[in-house]
């Protein structure tokens, strides 16, 4: 994704023709070099880390480096997380979750009354949180940290009245993917498991992902871990906490998204005809991992996402791949559709994906003709009511590309037009994302 990041800073740019030259070469270096997706690092996902206690019950951390980053990685005001924008549930759920990491093996009492001074002073601040940039999963998440707290007689402000509504939203998405449900068959809450109570783990150990992880969270791996002893999750864990020098990501791998979004945005920008054989194996990438159901943000999983789905089926057919569009109907319900199967909340990027897919239709195709009437529909009544805000990005003028896409069908849209009004809506760099905490692409 970082080529995206030197995309944002030269497509702007009237270059001359070598330093254009030069660009295009750097790009392409970029390009070869993609691996699983890098991101700036989640404090929440690398205090569960640190949490982890030796598996040979030495009484020590398994993970020492990560205890180590939340140490050197606390903000002046006291917290941690995105220093550079100030989102409550990130900065809380990342505050909370380092104070107890800390607290837990007994070190760096100040750092631990700093924590606590910033909740006491911020944790009323959820009141005032636009709902649509709550994190991914905070509903289910945040509630067990708050439990851990007082076990660990740690006092945050945590009878502040809108805890009672975030028990609220755990409860009706537990209700949404019942427990004997989730045993078997995989689902969004293998992402979340550290907030799940009462596991029945001698069952979701067979839902566990080919690299070990528990959908590709190393915080619900983590706790997984600790649970379980798996070896599975030792070595998933023990390999990226490798990688990043002790702190770890939100999410990893992120492959299949990378490829993906990098190709949409060369196309988007009008300069993918520079890239054509670098596309076409990011194209030939995604389609190894494609399946009759779908895909998610990374390659070898059980669990679909319909906006991963979405892009990688517009993108497959604009190459000329065959891909049938009852890869969709498991999103579909009663003429509706979402994001994931038990979702309590839609996501408007999402809905703009499904909606640019849709367009992409063969006569005859009755399950993309439903799409495109819902997500039309859906996303011009959030436009004529100012929501146009999004639950999986903050992004520079998410309105704006949902307004052209509403106002400019696809198969009236001039290339060269559509990359003129992208050009001013693409953030780029300065797009933040919202997964468990918010992150960056470097």
């Amino acid at each position: 994704m970082v080529v995206v990041l030197t995309i944002a800073r030269y497509a702007k740019i009237l270059c001359p023709s070598d330093e254009i030259k030069g660009f295009v070469e750097t790009i392409k270096v970029m390009l070869h070099s993609m691996d699983d997706g890098e991101t700036t690092m989640s404090a929440y996902d690398t205090a569960w880390v640190a949490l982890v206690q030796d598996v040979n019950k030495n009484g020590c951390p398994q993970f020492p480096s990560s205890l180590e980053w939340i140490v050197n990685n606390q903000l002046p005001d006291g917290s941690w997380g995105d220093g550079l924008i100030f989102l409550a549930h990130d900065r809380i759920i990342n505050t909370l979750a380092c104070v107890i990491a800390l607290t837990f093996w007994n070190v760096h009492p100040t750092k631990c009354q700093k924590g606590v001074q910033f909740l006491k002073e911020n944790i009323s601040k959820l009141e005032n949180e636009n709902e649509e940039h709550m994190l991914i999963g905070f509903e289910v998440a945040f509630p067990s940290l708050i439990d851990f707290a007082k076990k660990l007689n740690i006092e945050v402000g945590i009878d502040s009245p809108v805890l009672e509504e975030i028990y609220a939203r755990r409860n009706a998405k537990l209700t949404k993917i019942p427990k004997n449900i989730m045993h078997k068959v995989p689902t969004t809450l293998l992402h979340s498991l550290e907030g799940v109570p009462n596991l029945e783990w001698e069952k979701l150990v067979k839902l566990q992902c080919i690299d070990g992880s528990f959908l590709f969270s190393p915080s619900s791996t983590a706790f997984a871990l600790m649970q379980t002893k798996d070896q599975k999750c030792l070595q998933y864990l023990t390999n990226i906490v490798t990688k990043f020098n002790g702190g770890v990501p939100t999410a990893y791998p992120l492959d299949l998204f990378e490829h993906i979004w990098v190709v949409d945005r060369l196309q988007r920008l009008g300069i993918s005809r520079y890239f054509k054989s670098e596309v076409e194996g990011c194209i030939e990438y995604i389609y190894r991992y494609w399946t009759k159901d779908g895909i998610c943000w990374a390659r070898n999983t059980n669990v679909q996402d319909i906006d991963d789905t979405a892009m990688a089926f517009r993108l497959l057919r604009m190459h000329g791949y065959e891909v049938s569009p009852d890869v969709f109907r498991q999103f579909e319900k009663d003429g509706k559709f979402v994001c994931f199967v038990g979702q309590t909340t839609q996501a408007t990027t999402g809905m703009f994906n499904l909606l640019r897919a849709s367009q992409v239709l063969f006569p005859g195709e009755k399950i993309l003709d439903d799409a495109k009437k819902f997500s039309y529909n859906y996303l011009k009544e959030k436009r004529s009511t100012n929501e146009l805000l999004d639950k999986w990005i903050i992004t520079k003028d998410l309105p704006g590309e949902v307004g052209y896409a509403l106002d400019v069908p696809w198969y009236v849209s001039l290339p060269r037009l559509e990359t003129r009004c992208y050009l001013d809506q693409y953030g780029g760099e300065d797009d933040v994302w919202i997964g468990k905490t918010l992150y960056r692409y470097y």
